[in-house]
């Protein structure tokens, strides 16, 4: 049984949103989901709540910042029977043509740290969301905006990273974004026979030509967030 989910097979949905922030998993379980939702792990305040969204069961669970914290709690909700994983979280943007609160949908996410690919075993893993779950999500998404961009993006191992080289890397690879956990689920998720999908709103604007890094308002990121959940709840019990 799970030692960092202290939780029963039952007490999780089949779906599953994965944000980072244990904030936010409250957030999403009292704002999101329908009245009633009930705490089943607050475990090192990784918190996870489980209730319904439009009637259809759905859960919420906290995965922490970076691979290594998240794989462990995709492995344990992959025991306590979990089948939909859904990462709602903000990342940075790479390309020019993105704006600040604009919705990135990642069809892969190249592990640019490690653990996915040891967690794997094979060097040329390309870790990939399940498509059917991509086409939902941008259907839906782009029915209530124009601003929603699908494709690759990386996971990196670094928030702070001293390689003033690395970002124009990734941007001339194609990728929209980068943020920290998608690769380790996509990963997971493979190998536990489960779906997954990571959807992100943009926090922040990086130019790798210039080396500045330009970070959205508040007030923005709400905006921006609570469209992309809304979605994201949608997608989870579809």
């Amino acid at each position: 049984m799970p030692i960092h989910l202290r939780a029963e097979p039952g007490d999780y949905a089949p779906a599953v949103l994965c944000p980072g922030d244990p904030r936010r998993a409250q957030y999403i379980a009292e704002n999101f989901f329908d009245p009633g939702a009930r705490l089943v792990n607050e475990e090192r305040g990784m918190l996870g709540f489980t209730g319904t969204c439009e009637g259809k069961p759905i859960s919420v669970q906290t995965t922490g910042m970076g691979a290594p914290s998240a794989g462990i709690i995709f492995e344990e909700l992959a025991m306590l029977g979990a089948k939909r994983l859904v990462r709602v979280g903000t990342c940075g943007a790479l390309q020019s043509h993105l704006r600040m609160a604009d919705t990135i949908i990642a069809v892969s996410a190249s592990a640019d740290d490690r653990t996915p690919i040891r967690y794997a075993g094979m060097e040329g893993f390309a870790p990939t969301a399940t498509f059917s779950l991509v086409e939902v999500a941008a259907r839906l998404s782009r029915a209530v905006s124009d601003r929603v961009f699908v494709g690759p993006i990386v996971t990196s191992g670094l928030f702070y990273d001293p390689d003033p080289n690395t970002f124009g890397l990734w941007r001339r690879l194609g990728h929209l974004g980068v943020e920290m956990e998608a690769s380790m689920m996509y990963t997971v998720a493979t190998m536990k026979g489960m779906q997954a999908l990571a959807m992100m709103t943009v926090s922040d604007v990086i130019d790798p030509d210039a080396g500045n890094v330009e970070r959205i308002s508040d007030e923005d990121l709400k905006k921006g967030v609570d469209q992309m959940l809304r979605i994201a709840c949608q997608v989870a019990v579809s």
